[in-house]
């Protein structure tokens, strides 16, 4: 079964599906592990090895199943569906959206997520392979740079490592697909880099040439006065390994962060600078962002910005979040076509590389 639907009957999708649930609902990846770590604990018994140790009560003895997860195990394996479950899927089973559906039809991808090497929850195989789940064409890897030391970002070091991981994931998934269709998912080389006071990206020029697509997000001194920010992101929308303007504002609007005022800046000059050099503003997906606002993002589309869709996904559970964002832009009557990540594989990378 696939983590995005619905519960077949089967013990470790009851697992899978309650922590995609969870993360969707931004849990604490702890308590999420909990239901990950369990599932991959019971993976390589039997079915009927599962349903011995349910009935004798040894379900615990194995590494990594709690009292919790257990329970969970238990009832799926004798028919029932499980209890944590079901208050998983009354909370967080569907997503509050009234459109966009059509619009997330049409995406192939998403260029925004993070995995357990920065400050995602996960690992880069489980996000790769919920994204493939759940449809995508293509998932584009964007774990943090070197500044961010809060979210771990990674070192030149780290992700030239990062990207022999890629290479290897790509391969196994590639030989986990149906006949003639090998290769048809692909993960991707990327980034979400700092952009620096002064505009500089956070990274080096010889990693970036390396990478296939990069967002660059302000993170540090938000409230920085306009003239000085505006400049700041401009600058960096100037550099030509920029592609996607990552949540351009940094606002919070709700959630366990609190919230946060959006950034000032010259909204019209900083789009103008995107159309110019062919940067995508990102449309972010997460329910604490929407960003950005409504009025910026219709000014960024009577300016002729390209556009991408992104979930900015720290769990596979947060990553069908794509739909909330193409709730927007379709409510702001954004062209597909302007949406870089509804074009296949080989346009979004010529597009990128330019």
């Amino acid at each position: 079964m696939n983590a995005g639907d619905p519960y077949d009957g089967s013990p470790v999708a009851a697992l899978r599906r309650i922590a995609f649930l969870l993360e969707r609902g931004r849990a604490d990846t702890f308590k999420v592990q909990a239901y990950r770590k369990a599932a991959g604990a019971i993976l390589p018994l039997s079915a009927d090895e599962v349903a011995a140790r349910a009935s004798a009560g040894t379900l615990t003895e194995l590494a990594g199943v709690g009292a919790s997860t257990a329970r969970v195990i238990a009832d799926a394996a004798a028919g029932r569906v499980p209890e944590r479950l079901a208050e998983a899927e009354e909370q967080y089973g569907v997503l509050p959206v009234s459109g966009g559906t059509g619009l997330r039809a049409a995406l192939r991808g998403d260029l925004h997520s993070h995995s357990d090497w920065s400050d995602g929850g996960s690992p880069i195989e489980e996000m790769a392979m919920t994204a493939m789940e759940l449809g995508h064409d293509y998932l584009v890897l964007t774990d943090h740079s070197p500044r961010l030391k809060v979210a771990r970002g990674l070192s030149a070091e780290r992700l030239a490592r990062q990207l022999d991981v890629v290479d290897a994931v790509n391969t196994h998934l590639s030989a986990l697909a149906p006949a003639g269709q090998a290769g048809e998912f692909r993960l991707l080389k990327g980034i979400e880099v700092d952009i620096l006071d002064d505009g500089g990206l956070d990274q080096t020029d010889e990693m970036f040439s390396r990478l296939e697509v990069r967002v660059a997000s302000v993170h540090s001194k938000l409230a920085m006065d306009p003239g000085p920010m505006t400049k700041r992101m401009i600058t960096a929308i100037q550099n030509p390994w920029m592609n996607v303007l990552g949540h351009c504002t940094g606002r919070l609007v709700t959630g366990n962060r609190g919230t946060r005022a959006q950034s000032r800046f010259d909204a019209r000059a900083v789009f103008e600078a995107c159309a110019e050099h062919g940067v995508a503003v990102e449309i972010n997906s997460r329910p604490e962002r929407r960003d950005p606002p409504t009025d910026l993002l219709e000014l960024a589309r009577d300016t002729g910005c390209l556009f991408s869709i992104d979930s900015d996904a720290h769990a596979p559970g947060q990553l069908d979040f794509l739909v909330l964002g193409c709730e927007r832009a379709e409510a702001a009557g954004i062209d597909t076509d302007r949406i870089v990540n509804t074009w296949p594989v080989e346009r979004l990378l010529e597009w990128a590389a330019r």
